[in-house]
């Protein structure tokens, strides 16, 4: 006999299911079970979870994957082997690498400047601004720091530790609006705008890049202008395939010309900052069992 109420898998990490820093998951485990659907909250790297048997797999707060990137993949591509994967397993795989940001640029969408050095590339650092380097593969502002020209020996041992991991780094201008104007996320849920936040700024001066970071500091809602939802729409539209996205995050900062440019697209376990848009958790809650009854 066919299952009538849809089983649902919301996938987390085992760091938060021991601390319970994810303010979300409650509130979308009892949406989702709200709106008729059968939710279980399940770590991605449990090996006694049989995926086959939910309808849909949704990631969530699976916040360790991007020291455990290699793994984490080969889930994902098990995982929607069998069931229905949100994001799908090819969007996970280009969205996991930052490297993206150099495919959007390629279709004309405004990102950050950025840069890669690979493991065996020269520390070319700049020599004339303040600078971010970060892994291609991180969440959370891990491995991430800020620096100016005088902290060039800092920022080399930086490289080299990173490079050690076999990590690519990016290396970024610091842009000075963040500090002023924060970075705004817009999200965006069964392909439309659902609601955004800003931020303030994540790296302090001074701040090692393996120290623990606040990831989103001075949370607040926002209307985002039409000419941030331009650029969000954008950079969907430049995701190769065009593929059917259940959640997306844009993260938007302004450039030197004060118009917003891409800083991140978060596509596979963005936060979605529920507990500030309460009338939100009904609309996802009801995306997702519709996800999960196709």
């Amino acid at each position: 006999m066919a299952r009538t109420v849809p089983r649902i898998a919301l996938v987390t990490c085992q760091e938060v299911l021991e601390v319970g820093y994810d303010r979300d998951l409650p509130v979308l485990t009892d949406a989702v079970r709200q709106a008729g659907a059968d939710p279980a909250v399940v770590r991605w790297d449990d090996p006694g979870v049989e995926w086959g048997g939910f309808d849909l797999v949704l990631i969530r707060s699976t916040w360790d994957y991007s020291w455990r990137a290699a793994e984490f993949l080969a889930w994902a591509d098990r995982c929607g082997a069998v069931t229905a994967l949100a994001n799908p397993p090819e969007v996970v795989r280009w969205n996991a690498d930052k490297r993206y940001l150099g495919d959007l640029a390629a279709a004309g969408v405004p990102v950050v400047d950025t840069r890669y050095l690979a493991p065996g590339d020269p520390a070319d650092l700049p020599d004339d601004r303040e600078y971010v380097v970060k892994p291609t593969s991180g969440a959370g502002a891990r491995y991430a720091a800020r620096y100016t020209p005088e902290d060039h020996d800092t920022a080399v041992r930086h490289l080299e530790r990173m490079h050690t991991e076999g990590l690519t780094a990016i290396v970024q201008p610091y842009v000075r609006s963040i500090d002023t104007a924060g970075e705004r996320a817009l999200q965006f849920f069964g392909g439309r705008f659902l609601h955004a936040i800003r931020k303030g700024a994540v790296l302090e001066p001074g701040t090692a890049f393996d120290d623990k970071k606040v990831p989103h500091p001075d949370l607040e809602t926002w209307e985002p202008s039409p000419a941030e939802l331009a650029v969000a729409e954008r950079a969907l539209a430049a995701v190769p395939g065009a593929p059917e996205l259940l959640y997306a995050r844009v993260d938007l900062v302004d450039g030197d010309d004060e118009a917003p440019r891409v800083m991140e697209l978060e596509l596979v376990e963005p936060n979605l900052f529920l507990f500030l848009h309460e009338d939100s958790v009904p609309v996802v809650a009801r995306a997702v069992v519709k996800a999960a009854a196709r």
